[in-house]
């Protein structure tokens, strides 16, 4: 597949997440963004202040490895984590940051992370073949300063192996996979289980 094909591609992919994810009501506004890496170790990513459920070809741009525009258009301010993420992990494909309700909820009751553990669904992440196993996501502290928050995730990551996902207080959460469809896999599976651990403690959606 040429460059070109690939980044037609990956637009599609990241329309059609951006369909679904809305869908889930997980990007209210223009909030979120999405990421896809192209073979040639390129970046296809959403556009800065567009609305994820209406994203048009139009609304992909392209950037190098170093989160540096190549046509022109503007990025989120919060590129860093998404190439921060991909040089950290050679393998992951895609990124995508939605805004949930229940990771922003379940932000403020756990303050460092949430362990997700012994629930079946854990089987929905690749590498897990049992629900005898947890997984952790880490919260880390809404920060402006994007270079600062993504140098503490990369010394969180660099020091805990297994991570799939992580949530950033009172914002939204991050999640990454070897694909645009295992990456929305592991949203779903998040959401349920956060709804889960939200109920558990007593916070139940009216």
């Amino acid at each position: 597949m040429n460059d070109n094909h690939a980044f037609l591609n990956a637009t599609q992919q990241l329309i059609d997440a951006g369909r679904f994810i809305d869908g889930k009501g997980w990007v209210p506004a223009t909030s979120g963004n999405f990421s896809a890496r192209l073979p040639d170790g390129n970046i296809a990513i959403t556009v800065s202040g567009k609305h994820k459920g209406q994203l048009k070809a139009d609304d992909i741009m392209l950037i190098d490895a170093a989160a540096n525009s190549l046509d022109g258009k503007k990025s989120s301010a919060e590129t860093l984590l998404h190439t921060s993420l991909y040089k950290h992990f050679p393998d992951i494909q895609s990124i995508l940051h939605p805004h949930s309700l229940n990771a922003t909820l379940i932000s403020k009751i756990f303050k460092s992370e949430v362990v997700l553990e012994d629930y079946e669904l854990l089987k929905a992440f690749s590498g897990i073949a049992t629900h005898e196993s947890k997984v952790v996501v880490p919260i880390f502290e809404n920060d402006q300063n994007i270079s600062r928050l993504a140098a503490i995730v990369e010394d969180y990551l660099d020091n805990n192996v297994g991570c799939y996902a992580y949530i950033i207080a009172g914002h939204g959460l991050y999640a990454w996979g070897n694909s645009v469809q295992e990456t929305l896999r592991y949203l779903e599976a998040l959401d349920f289980l956060f709804d889960c651990e939200l109920r558990l403690h007593g916070v139940k959606k009216q």
